[in-house]
């Protein structure tokens, strides 16, 4: 026969002191609480795209993907941050938030990604159109480039940016700038497109600026800037040598305190809770 109170056995636990009773709450509603679902909100940003060498458009910044979802206390998720391109002029790789979300990774110059990579010059005497973002809305594609035909004229587009898509080359001495990135809820940007380069020899050649969130900047000396890191921002393209590699990505979770579970890097900037992952791990909910 099931007992009551002291038995410890459903319903409320009562207890006596000086005469008195004392309800506590009961033994089904703590467990309850222990193993009912909680909300989280969730960035995913896959690896920024590489700039391109030589007058050449600026990497795409990595797919971002954000979200709300309940999840179950105890449950284990897989984080995987993706790396960004290599200077040698590759896309950035994916962000996987288990079977939750997956964030594509950037496209380096004239690449389709996340976000696309700006155009390459060509010498084709065309202006040339950058890469489109992929399907999905995880960003925006990259700017055109200018192109007269001549062996010494010409600006790559800037890639593309969570927020915007890349500029277009201005004029045949100048890269276009960086798409912007997108600002989530922590107030932080991120995902900004790399700026395209210009030729050394052109006539006071400037390279495009790097995109709000992280974007590295388009040269006209023998290497872009690197996209910053953790960030998924592209890389920029590099006058007349490689260009600068992608950032890599980040996956962030939060949610209103107290902690409730472990992974990554915690912190609790007032009441919520924030699980950084800079690295792949796992999040034990």
């Amino acid at each position: 026969m099931a007992r009551r109170n002291n038995g410890f056995i459903g319903g409320a636990l009562n207890l006596s002191s000086n005469g008195r009773t004392l309800g506590i709450t009961s033994l089904s509603s703590v467990q309850q609480t222990k193993t009912s679902s909680y909300s989280i909100n969730y960035l995913v940003i896959a690896g920024g795209g590489a700039g391109q060498g030589s007058r050449s458009g600026g990497g795409g910044a990595g797919g971002f993907l954000s979200g709300s979802i309940n999840i179950k206390p105890g449950t284990s998720y897989v984080i995987t941050v993706g790396a960004g391109g290599a200077s040698t002029g590759s896309n950035g790789t994916n962000s996987v938030f288990t079977s939750i979300a997956t964030s594509i990774g950037g496209g380096s110059g004239g690449f389709s990604g996340g976000s696309g990579g700006g155009a390459n010059y060509t010498g084709s005497g065309f202006a040339n159109p950058g890469a489109p973002a992929i399907s999905g809305g995880q960003g925006y594609g990259g700017g055109y480039s200018i192109d007269d035909g001549s062996p010494w004229s010409g600006g790559g587009g800037g890639g593309g940016g969570a927020g915007g898509a890349g500029g277009n080359a201005p004029a045949q001495s100048s890269g276009g700038a960086g798409g912007v990135g997108s600002t989530w809820i922590n107030g932080t940007t991120y995902a900004g497109g790399g700026g395209g380069s210009a030729n050394p020899g052109n006539a006071s050649p400037v390279g495009g600026a790097g995109g709000a969130g992280g974007g590295g900047a388009g040269t006209v000396g023998p290497s872009g800037v690197a996209g910053t890191v953790n960030t998924g921002s592209g890389g920029g393209a590099g006058g007349n040598g490689t260009g600068g590699s992608g950032g890599s990505g980040v996956v962030i979770i939060n949610y209103v305190g107290p902690q409730r579970a472990t992974g990554g890097t915690i912190t609790s900037p007032g009441s919520v809770i924030y699980h950084t992952f800079t690295s792949s791990g796992t999040y034990i909910a």
